[in-house]
């Protein structure tokens, strides 16, 4: 694994237009080969909504067992496609609770001598990560089986989808006007692309605490995953902070507000939350109403009672992890947070 730079320029790959091929891969969980009705439907909905050509690379439906005892198969298949001139863009099928295994085998000078679009979220966050603190623009957002294969069921999610990804826009971060915390259970052909239940109550951004008008570029993800990154080479220098946003995740997992506490604390003896711009919360899966209260309060707690970060924009609610739809974020791209409007605003379009 290579040691990270300190300094970097980013690296923006090209967007996509109607026609290009991307690659689909499986680096985390071999979801595809369980469930390949789900992920058909993910494939559909990339072909027939965005007009895009699908190459399905040897992890894609490969046995999960495989997909576990083999990272170095995984981390073949992203760096053939980067090194592919035919593809021109990659995106995971699912996620899972390992990916962070395939790091040691990714070719960087290969992937950032071709610079082309990835795409995930959950346990991507260790690649996407990694690779953004290389030079990399990366994407957190939308995976084939949780994310594409239910997009149908949010058709403002998928405009918004269409403009970042085809028509390569900057992008104000809004929240969409129905989520779902669930899908159907896997299996039965009936509740294929359904989701449990279509929800518009807790719509909203919650700006917990305000500060002045602050910018800086996007990083983060699956806070599960980032513990595994830290005190690895994977894990940014201690300059990295200044003038980032930070934004965390939950996983179906369901951590508690007094877990993500136990890991918020972590960054706060990093200095991270007098070093950022501002920290972007998301909507927590599974959670009760009471309970994203309580998250809320422990990260008032944490970031600005212990560590003194009262001057912090934070946000918390939004539509950017494991509920659906989630909004896609281009790590490295700089984002506006502006407390008077409250309003999020992507201040760069995400690809050349």
């Amino acid at each position: 694994m290579a040691e990270q730079p300190v300094e970097y320029p980013m690296i923006k790959p090209q967007r996509l237009q109607s026609g290009d091929t991307i690659a689909l891969v499986s680096p985390s969980w071999g979801g595809p080969s369980y469930f390949p009705d789900v992920f058909d439907n993910g494939v559909r909905c990339l072909q027939e909504d965005f007009g895009l050509r699908v190459r399905e690379f040897p992890t894609a439906r490969m046995p999960a067992d495989t997909i576990y005892q083999h990272p170095e198969l995984r981390a073949r298949d992203i760096n053939d496609a980067f090194a592919d001139p035919k593809v021109r863009g990659i995106i995971t099928s699912i996620g899972g609770d390992d990916s962070i295994r395939i790091l040691p085998f990714l070719d960087l000078d290969a992937i950032k001598a071709n610079p082309k679009l990835i795409m995930g979220y959950s346990d991507s966050t260790a690649f996407l990560a990694y690779l953004n603190l290389h030079g990399l623009v990366t994407f957190h957002g939308p995976s084939v089986m949780a994310g594409f294969s239910y997009l149908r069921n949010f058709p403002e999610a998928m405009a918004e989808y269409q403009q970042v990804l085809l028509q390569n826009q900057a992008i104000s971060l809004r929240p969409f006007p129905q989520w779902a915390d669930s899908y159907q259970p896997w299996g039965p052909a009936e509740h294929i692309g359904q989701v449990a239940e279509l929800r518009s109550d807790d719509i909203g951004h919650r700006w917990i605490q305000h500060g002045a008008k602050s910018s800086g570029r996007l990083w983060g993800g699956n806070i599960e995953v980032l513990e595994m990154m830290k005190a690895t080479l994977a894990w940014p220098a201690p300059d990295f902070w200044q003038n980032r946003v930070l934004f965390l995740e939950t996983s179906e997992d369901k951590p508690s507000p007094v877990q993500v506490g136990f890991m918020l604390r972590n960054y706060g003896m990093q200095g991270v939350f007098n070093a950022i711009s501002g920290l972007l919360v998301a909507r927590p899966k599974g959670y009760t109403s009471q309970e994203k209260a309580e998250l809320d309060q422990e990260i008032l707690r944490i970031v600005a009672g212990e560590f003194g970060a009262d001057h912090l924009n934070i946000i918390t609610n939004l539509d950017l992890g494991h509920t659906d739809p989630r909004h896609i974020l281009p790590y490295g791209i700089p984002i506006e947070l502006d407390p008077g409007t409250e309003t999020l605003q992507l201040l760069e379009p995400p690809f050349v």
